[in-house]
């Protein structure tokens, strides 16, 4: 059964969700904050939102018909997140490696994914954080927002309830992995083209090829011909 819950306020709606697992059979519970103010991102990095205008969202998936690999199923949530995203604004929106969002070169969603055990179930708990209407991002010059990069205010209640909907579906039907890794590249931001990398401190630049099911990303360098990195090993300085 499907549910979306709503907090004024929480730290992290990804600490926060298990809470609201009360019964055996939960499954595609969520919950959903305009005011989160301890958010947590990819590898511990901290997301700070502004209160009232962008959304935290999670949502809990039992893995008990998860059949996919971890890597996989990251990659199928960014996948969604972005279909998401592009139905909603009508643009071309892309998939930064491995989880981001990127809507007209920006940053606009980042995602978090954890799995827990809660009451005897294990779960995929995936964290959804959505820059709505901010239009400032003083110390963030990738970061912007739905209204940044598109001029339209969305009514973040509603958007919400849409994404629940939208991902809660999604999440029912899980295609092939050949088929998801080939959305997924499909859509990979700044795929075939000339960028310019961070590796162990030093710049480089380098051509994106593809991610492959392992959840690595190869990348065609200049000096060093094609290399496969996990997340971390690499920094894509645009």
């Amino acid at each position: 059964m499907s549910q979306l819950f709503y907090l004024k306020e929480c730290s992290s709606t990804n600490d926060e969700i298990s809470k609201f697992l009360l019964y055996k059979n939960s499954d595609f519970i969520g919950l959903h904050t305009f005011n989160q103010t301890k958010g947590r991102g990819q590898y511990g990095n901290v997301w700070t939102p502004t209160a009232g205008k962008n959304l935290a969202y999670t949502l809990a998936v039992n893995t008990q018909n998860i059949l996919c690999s971890d890597f996989i199923f990251n990659y199928y949530t960014a996948i969604i997140v972005r279909d998401f995203l592009a139905n909603l604004a009508d643009y071309d929106v892309k998939i930064k490696w491995p989880n981001d969002i990127i809507l007209k070169g920006k940053k606009i969603v980042g995602i978090l994914i954890e799995k827990k055990k809660i009451n005897q179930n294990n779960y995929f708990i995936i964290g959804t954080g959505i820059n709505i209407l901010q239009d400032k991002f003083e110390k963030i010059s990738t970061a912007g927002s739905l209204l940044t990069q598109t001029g339209q205010e969305f009514d973040i209640e509603d958007l919400s309830l849409r994404l629940h909907k939208f991902l809660s579906e999604k999440l029912k039907n899980i295609p092939s992995d050949q088929e998801i890794l080939d959305r997924f590249n499909k859509n990979l931001f700044r795929k075939d083209e000339i960028s310019v990398f961070e590796i162990e401190k030093e710049r480089q630049n380098g051509i994106i090829r593809n991610a492959d099911k392992k959840g690595e990303l190869w990348i065609e360098l200049e000096k060093d011909g094609m290399c496969s990195f996990y997340h971390k090993e690499v920094k894509l300085l645009y």
